[in-house]
């Protein structure tokens, strides 16, 4: 019989250049952000880039939670809307988030918002800022 494998884990970034706090990792349920390894990351981009709707933004989100146990918050800021700048995007800190995928989640949704101007009207309705009853 053979042993189950485990899963590709991400390789460490070079000591320095990053400040994940991988170390800091400190149960299985924490470690579940290692299996979003640079290949499953450019996955994930490419499947934040095919979002259309907002109901698929949520579902996504939804699944980084529950696989990854990535908390992405999506808001829009105090100040007026006029482009997906106009939106707070962030990741919550947690240990073991590489610094490059905290830039590149947030970009590839705000492409996403760009391409898909539904989707900013629909977080703004989400946040009650359109005003409508």
């Amino acid at each position: 019989m053979q042993a189950a494998a485990s899963p590709p884990r991400r390789k460490e970034c070079p000591p320095g250049l990053c400040v994940c706090g991988r170390e800091n990792l400190v149960d299985a349920d924490d470690a579940r952000i290692l299996m979003l390894t640079r290949e499953e990351e450019k996955k994930l981009i490419e499947r934040i880039g095919a979002v259309a709707s907002y109901g698929e933004l949520n579902k996504l989100v939804q699944r980084m939670r529950a696989l990854l146990g990535i908390e992405l918050r999506i808001t829009p800021s105090a100040r007026e809307v006029r482009s997906a700048r106009g939106f707070s995007i962030e990741l919550l800190e947690r240990p073991g988030l590489c610094r490059k995928t905290r830039q590149a989640i947030p970009a590839a949704l705000r492409r996403c918002i760009d391409q898909h101007p539904d989707i900013a009207f629909a977080i703004l309705n989400a946040h009650d800022l359109l005003g409508q009853d």
